[in-house]
């Protein structure tokens, strides 16, 4: 009988509680998801405000990707 693996089952992708925002390797990115993530859960504006700021940000990415 084999042991199940401890890791089986997991996305890599989704980072662990309290590991932080995820790193995408892209600086403006991941400083846009740190903005993101430094805001407090209680602050539904700041999260609303820092929200559509990142989706701002991730469509310029992805734009200038488009050429």
């Amino acid at each position: 009988m084999t042991e199940p693996d401890p890791g089986a089952g997991t996305d890599p992708a989704t980072p662990e509680p309290g590991a932080g925002p995820p790193q995408t390797g892209d600086i403006v990115i991941d400083a846009a998801l740190g903005d993101l993530a430094a805001v407090p859960d209680d602050d539904l504006d700041g999260q609303l405000t820092t929200g559509e700021h990142v989706q701002r940000t991730l469509q310029s990415r992805l734009a200038d990707l488009g050429g």
